[in-house]
């Protein structure tokens, strides 16, 4: 599939984040791999929160959301693409990795050869709904020496910022 990268500052597809902060990446997707499902939140037509079940794709540059055809999900996103997107903590409080969490704008995908590509890799039920993000936050929060709390957040155009609180 072809990679498309978000212009200015202020959004960027995950190709240009894995470009920015490689190490980061790698531990936000190994976090997204390890569940199948996460939570995705999206903005109702009132502006309340809504939170549903997710499954995600890292494939060619590009964080991917497939939804079922009418979803309520799919029908948010369209009237308004922002979202955030939580990984799945797993059992327990270990969160092996940290918490993740990505928020940005998702742009539904028309282009037939594109979907057809994604068809192919993935093989999910048709009819669906495709989005392909555009990120303006990553945020990781774990915990280092049993003795503090670190945040490290990403943003499109700025560097990584570290945050330890004790």
């Amino acid at each position: 599939m072809a990679s498309s990268t978000a212009t200015g500052s202020t959004a960027a597809n995950w190709s240009r984040f894995v470009t920015a902060e490689p190490e980061l990446a790698a531990t936000v997707e190994a976090r997204f791999g390890a569940y199948t499902h996460h939570v995705l939140a999206t903005l109702r037509r009132d502006g309340s929160p809504r939170t549903t079940g997710l499954e995600v794709r890292f494939l060619d540059g590009e964080l991917w959301l497939g939804m079922m055809p009418g979803s309520v999900k799919a029908l948010d996103l369209r009237r308004d693409p922002r979202f955030a997107l939580q990984a799945n903590p797993g059992d327990g409080t270990g969160m092996g990795g940290g918490d993740v969490r990505i928020g940005g704008r998702a742009i539904e995908v028309e282009d037939s050869a594109t979907r057809a590509r994604y068809v192919e890799e993935v093989e999910p039920p048709e009819p669906f709904h495709l989005f392909r993000t555009e990120l303006t936050e990553v945020v990781r929060t774990y915990v280092e020496d049993d003795a503090y709390l670190v945040v490290q957040v990403w943003q499109p155009g700025k560097p990584l910022r570290t945050v330890k609180r004790t």
